[in-house]
């Protein structure tokens, strides 16, 4: 099989008018980069302000394993599939990061015959919204470090300062670094740090603010230091808002492009769900609602990380009640949940299979905890066998979701029909009853437990003292009724990486709380989880190429 950039470079796209004709918006309502990409302007999002919800899918997958998952891949399948079938359907999904992209992960369009594109421009610069990010985060930074060296009228406390710096690339020798070095023109100096761009509160704030109003009161609110009263001071204080705001005007409206099918796909912001909140943009997300029938969309990672903050913060925050989830596995992932090495995934081991499908079982309690019907849906692969599919099949229905085989790797929207048709009837036949798993009312710390115990299924939370010291602080401060974001391994349900399956027995360690007040959550970081991830021993940028022709290789 052709590889995914392959496959991408040879479709034939539409002028993306064309496919926004599709859903009713009109050439004046878009704002043109290329032929292939447009932002959606504010006018049509008032214009469509009144239009009824369409439904909501959410897919999200079980813990990431390096058998692969294609929890995006299936995303957009079922959107193509259920464009075959004659529906109103249109994708809201996350930017990718250029650090995955040149690290380990690789791109987020998709792959196979269910992609997004243009999908190198997708992986790359796209709109620029992530370059308006990292400026805009950087600017605060810059003025707050020029305050401290002009007089330091706020009597900002250097050795309090928790405004980082940030990237959109993953460089671990910039996670702890000195500014200030030199002469005393150069600046105050003091220790400073680097985090990816979509562990950034900034992204947070892009993803869940309504308009430019709310956009502006979020960014007046975020926390970059405590003067020497242990208080805190703001980028409002720092009357650096306006500026901020006016970096980031662009990267507020959502972006269309299509899949490889020419449905209609909202791209809009891309926080990590291991480090951050996890979501697209709530702008994204209702403005796909008011545009279609079905409104797919995904979460980051596994469902005890992307799907538990979509539910927990993302819905909370904006609103959305979703009808829908669609749980994501396969067989490969199961079976190497269950002890077999990834060279040995494509032989059939039944044994090894109903070792591993605990860490599904797992999933699929926790996600009817939120009251929203299930549908799971194994991505196929050539090498699962009937016995496999069978079993999965079986274990699924016992725990009373529907299940579907999905083929939307290698037959696009027409191996997505048997999972769109299991999506529909449910979405027909069964009412959400969506409810976060936690009430606002619960103390910081409870909150923090709640989801350790009840989604992560540990037996308890330990807090270093300095975490301990944190909460207490916030709470003092006015912050406790905040819903939490924990920052968190993907690759198992406990904070350990290592412990596949489904953990028990374990303490979950939380080393490190801080506020993002504009985002409007509190971040509890666990393990050794780093909001500055590095790149491996050999980053996938070392296959990246482009030819003479400006034709990029490699990419995915």
């Amino acid at each position: 099989m052709k590889s995914d950039i392959q496959i991408a470079q040879e479709t034939e796209m539409m002028h993306i008018r064309e496919v926004a004709k599709a859903y009713d918006i009109t050439e004046d309502e878009l704002e043109f980069y290329g032929k292939y990409k447009a932002k959606l302007s504010d006018e049509l999002l008032s214009r469509i302000e009144k239009n009824p919800d369409g439904k909501l899918v959410l897919v999200t997958a079980i813990n990431p394993t390096p058998a692969g998952e294609g929890k995006t891949t299936t995303s957009i399948g079922l959107g193509q599939a259920f464009g075959k079938m004659g529906k109103k359907a249109i994708l809201a999904l996350r930017e990718p990061s250029l650090g995955p992209c040149f690290g380990i992960k690789g791109g987020a369009a998709g792959g196979g015959y269910a992609q997004v594109v243009p999908m190198e421009d997708l992986n790359l610069h796209f709109t620029g919204d992530f370059h308006a990010i990292t400026s805009a985060n950087n600017l605060l930074a810059a003025i707050l470090d020029n305050h401290i060296q002009q007089g330091n009228e706020l009597r900002i406390d250097t050795r309090q300062v928790i405004w980082k710096r940030c990237m959109d690339m993953n460089d671990r020798a910039l996670r702890n670094i000195v500014v200030g070095l030199g002469a005393k023109a150069d600046g105050v100096v003091r220790e400073d740090h680097f985090a990816i761009t979509v562990a950034t509160e900034i992204m947070a704030i892009l993803c869940l603010a309504d308009d430019m109003e709310d956009l502006k009161k979020r960014l007046s609110r975020i926390i970059v230091a405590y003067n020497y009263d242990n208080e805190p001071v703001t980028a409002g204080d720092l009357k650096a808002v306006g500026a901020m705001a006016a970096l980031l005007k662009d990267a507020m409206k959502p972006n269309l492009i299509q899949t490889l099918e020419h449905t209609g796909a909202i791209v809009h912001g891309g926080p990590f769900a291991n480090i951050a909140h996890g979501c697209n943009s709530i702008r994204a997300t209702r403005t796909a609602l008011k545009l279609a029938d079905i409104v797919v969309t995904e979460a980051g990672f596994g469902a005890d990380l992307g799907a538990e903050k979509f539910l927990d913060i993302k819905c909370r925050i904006a609103g959305l009640k979703p009808d829908c989830t669609v749980l994501v596995a396969t067989v490969r992932a199961l079976k190497y949940n269950g002890g077999v090495a990834k060279a040995d995934l494509a032989n059939e081991n039944l044994d090894a299979l109903k070792r591993g499908i605990v860490n599904l079982e797992k999933h699929i309690e926790n996600l009817q905890k939120y009251g929203v019907p299930i549908v799971v849906t194994l991505n196929s692969f050539a090498t699962d066998t009937e016995a496999e599919i069978a079993y999965v099949r079986q274990f699924c229905e016992e725990r009373g979701c529907e299940f579907a085989l999905s083929e939307v790797f290698a037959k696009g929207g027409e191996g997505g029909i048997a999972l769109a048709e299991k999506v529909l009837a449910t979405l027909e036949n069964k009412k959400s009853d969506y409810h976060p798993i936690y009430a606002d009312e619960l103390p910081l710390s409870e909150k923090i437990e709640t989801v350790a115990k009840e989604i992560y299924g540990a037996d308890g939370v330990s807090y270093t003292p300095a975490a301990q010291n944190a909460l207490k602080k916030l709470t003092d401060l006015g912050f406790g009724k905040l819903p939490v974001c924990i920052a968190k391994t993907q690759y198992s349900l406990s904070d350990d990486e290592k412990k596949l399956g489904r953990p028990t027995g374990f303490t979950l360690n939380v080393r490190e709380v801080y506020v993002s007040a504009g985002a409007g959550f509190v971040v509890a970081i666990t393990g050794s989880i780093m909001t500055m991830p590095g790149l491996p021993k050999e980053p996938a940028a070392y296959r990246i190429d482009v030819d003479e022709n400006g034709k990029i290789t490699g990419l995915f």
